[in-house]
């Protein structure tokens, strides 16, 4: 996730804006997450090689739901991991020090394989840039690809999704956050006006 939404601690710390809309809830997202799965198997045509890593948090939540339905689709087993990209964030400086997340690369690695990044908010793009670096120190897979639940637009640099759940324009004055049942106890992603710290 990016920005504001991007890091997993600033995400937990946040209370829910007391204006806040749903735009998504939990059948949406089910039923999105099964669109991305089946978008993905068209496009890797069967997806024999594919891996999934899940940016933390509520990215590899989303890795692993996805994992299942492609599972459900192709009857063949899905790599899925997470990949930390603490350590490789542009802020490091500029914001105090956070918590390592775990870094999971399935048994067989990701040299040659298609790897498909998977967040859940998509903003800036300065996550999915951090990411990028992070798998280029553990290995040099065949493509990258990117899904999100949602895209909130406002890019910094030009990076695009591949699979989207939902386009949200936003202003800069909203948050976007996301909630999911393994962290949260409930799916939605909510739409509000972003608080002053």
């Amino acid at each position: 996730m990016d920005t504001q939404q991007d890091n997993p601690q600033d995400n937990q710390r946040e209370a829910e804006p007391s204006d806040a809309r749903p735009v998504l809830e939990g059948p949406d997202i089910a039923r999105v997450l099964t669109r991305i799965a089946h978008e993905i198997v068209e496009r890797a045509k069967g997806a024999d090689d594919v891996v999934l890593l899940g940016i933390p948090t509520r990215g590899v939540f989303l890795a692993q739901r996805l994992a299942a339905k492609l599972e459900q689709i192709t009857e063949r087993t899905i790599p899925v991991g997470s990949l930390d990209i603490t350590m490789y964030r542009d802020d490091l400086r500029m914001h105090p020090p956070r918590a390592l997340a775990r870094t999971d690369i399935p048994g067989d690695g990701i040299d040659g394989r298609l790897v498909v990044l998977v967040d859940d908010v998509l903003f800036s793009g300065r996550t999915i840039r951090a990411a990028l670096d992070a798998l280029n120190d553990i290995g040099r897979p065949r493509a990258v690809q990117l899904a999100v639940l949602v895209d909130r637009g406002h890019r910094e640099l030009p990076i695009r999704a591949d699979y989207v759940g939902k386009n949200l324009p936003t202003s800069l004055r909203e948050t976007v956050k996301v909630q999911l049942a393994e962290e949260d106890g409930r799916d939605t992603v909510l739409l509000g006006a972003k608080r002053d710290r």
